[in-house]
């Protein structure tokens, strides 16, 4: 599904020059559930920045689905990711002056999406997240992890090939982040493609693979489930 190599991200000024990803390389399949880590200022984010087309490598191949995303015009990378990627974010991005129904339904219209076709759809999504009850209400008048439930709601709704997480229980208590945690363990069960980026170990423990980080390359894989590190370098 995704396929990167020798990708590198250099940031540019008049005075200083910063490499944020050196000569990445990494495949993730359908249906894998993959976590970053690393410490801040590692490059995990700007990696989940390009791999959600919202910034641009500056060397080398990033294929989504067997296409090549490098050098994508502006509508065209606007195109992909309205197609293919979902996004949760750590601070949820919900529109406060919009209520859950209309926050949830907001993909779906600028995808030019029939309101009948909406309506059935927010609904049925919602019911399966369990915010039914919780439509009509603010983001404001919400706690925490329901927060985080519609805007799971919203990256779902248009069944997107990939999930892209950001820190997704950054903001929450434990109570409320073990509950996205599994929400996002479910979805994974049932075929979902999620790439993770945490500081949370606990968080990382629910995935397939963990991938840490460093000064812009990756120094490790560990396959979580089998407990087994493969060094990648030094």
């Amino acid at each position: 599904m995704i396929k990167i190599k020798n990708l590198s991200r250099v940031f540019r000024t008049e005075e200083v020059e910063t490499k944020a990803l050196s000569e990445i390389s990494l495949s993730i399949k359908q249906g894998d559930f993959v976590s970053i880590m690393g410490p801040s200022g590692c490059g995990k984010s700007t990696l989940l920045n390009i791999v959600g087309l919202l910034d641009s490598a500056s060397s080398g191949s990033f294929q989504l689905l067997n296409q090549e995303m490098i050098g994508l015009k502006g509508k065209e990378k606007s195109k992909a990711r309205k197609e293919n990627i979902g996004f949760i974010f750590q601070n949820f991005n919900l529109i406060d002056e919009l209520s859950v129904y209309d926050n949830i339904e907001l993909p779906l219209i600028y995808n030019k999406v029939s309101s009948e076709e909406r309506k059935k759809k927010v609904i049925a999504i919602a019911d399966k997240l369990g915010i039914s009850y919780r439509l009509k209400h603010y983001p404001q008048q919400l706690s925490g992890g329901q927060q985080q439930r519609v805007a799971v709601a919203r990256a779902l709704i248009n069944d997107p090939k990939i999930i892209l997480a950001d820190e997704p229980t950054g903001n929450l208590d434990s109570k409320n982040g073990n509950e996205v945690m599994e929400l996002l363990t479910d979805l994974h069960v049932n075929g979902a493609t999620i790439l993770m980026v945490t500081h949370s170990d606990y968080d990382a423990s629910f995935s397939q693979k963990t991938i840490l980080m460093k000064d812009g390359m990756i120094l490790s894989e560990k396959m979580n489930n089998q407990n087994i590190d493969i060094l990648i370098s030094q």
